[in-house]
């Protein structure tokens, strides 16, 4: 955690960090954790994914039919390196968008995952995804809630 607007969390994943990016982007709806905590969909049953089509999004499909949820457009795709997109959950007014930014750098055999959510100061003082907390308990909760979502990838990717 580094402060009351954003939060850090690191992870070592056990790939190189092209592999790393691509896990990351293409299978992220089978590393990403279940449950209501980290569901973008009352029913619980949605897929979530990057696509690049009508722009480089990621996106919640309720998989029921209905149109998909964007998270958030993509901002950076640098292949193995970087990536950064809009973050919004399904309760945030249009105008209320924070930042999603991924590092990938090399780190012995594998990759070090470096991962900074931005803009959390914006979100209004009784905003929903506060749920009721200010300050550093706020951005403590956010990061050990992108700290277990991203262990997943590391379990993913450690076969496990």
């Amino acid at each position: 955690m580094i402060g009351a607007d954003r939060i850090r969390v690191t992870i070592v994943v056990p790939m190189p960090p092209a592999e790393a990016f691509e896990v990351f982007t293409r299978d992220v709806d089978l590393w990403w954790r279940r449950g209501p905590r980290f569901r973008f969909s009352r029913l619980g049953g949605a897929v979530l994914r990057f696509e690049e089509v009508p722009e480089r999004r990621l996106v919640s499909d309720p998989g029921d039919g209905g149109p998909p949820f964007v998270v958030g457009r993509v901002i950076a795709w640098e292949r193995g390196a970087r990536l950064a997109f809009e973050w919004r959950l399904p309760n945030f007014s249009p105008d209320e968008v924070t930042e999603v930014e991924v590092l990938f750098e090399p780190w012995g055999e594998g990759t070090r995952l470096t991962l900074e959510h931005r803009g959390l100061g914006a979100l209004r003082p009784d905003h929903p995804a506060r749920h009721g907390q200010q300050g550093g308990a706020f951005t403590s909760a956010m990061a050990l809630w992108w700290g277990e979502a991203v262990s997943g990838l590391r379990a993913f990717a450690a076969g496990g």
